[in-house]
């Protein structure tokens, strides 16, 4: 269970992980080692996956975003794993959801200057175990984005 505290230390966060264990505490109402722990306990109940480095669109090579519908013959258990072990194994997909509606999967596909999304569609994304239809929306301007 999430106390006011834990809830305002995740929101600082996500805001800016690299905030110090002193700073994150001055924000809060608590202590450097009051937060410290905090954050710890946060942690190990899996209330906090982990901290990373954001990558710029510059530091990633400007690329294109294109997210992909994709729909598979059948929804059998073994064609659904099959097409997730083999997608994960695309570095070009940074996400994969399993989705309701009318396509089973959405992909969010990045796309960069030296390679081309005809070459992804062709020689990986057609290939995938199950699939059926592809459906690709290009992505023109990022509006928002949350962490």
């Amino acid at each position: 269970m999430l106390d006011h505290l834990d809830r305002k230390i995740l929101g600082h966060l996500v805001s800016n992980s690299d905030l110090t264990s002193a700073e994150l505490g001055e924000k809060v109402g608590l202590s450097g080692s009051a937060a410290h722990r905090r954050v710890g306990s946060l942690r190990e109940r899996g209330l906090i996956a982990g901290f990373r480095a954001v990558l710029s669109r510059e530091a990633r090579g400007h690329p294109s975003v294109v997210m992909v519908n994709v729909t598979l013959r059948d929804q059998r258990q073994e064609t659904m794993a099959e097409f997730e072990k083999e997608i994960a194994e695309c570095p070009q997909v940074r996400d994969c959801f399993l989705m309701s509606g009318e396509a089973d999967y959405m992909l969010h596909v990045e796309v960069t200057r030296d390679d081309s999304f005809e070459r992804i569609h062709r020689e990986t994304l057609s290939r995938l175990p199950g699939v059926t239809r592809l459906a690709s929306h290009f992505v023109i301007r990022e509006v928002i984005r949350r962490p």
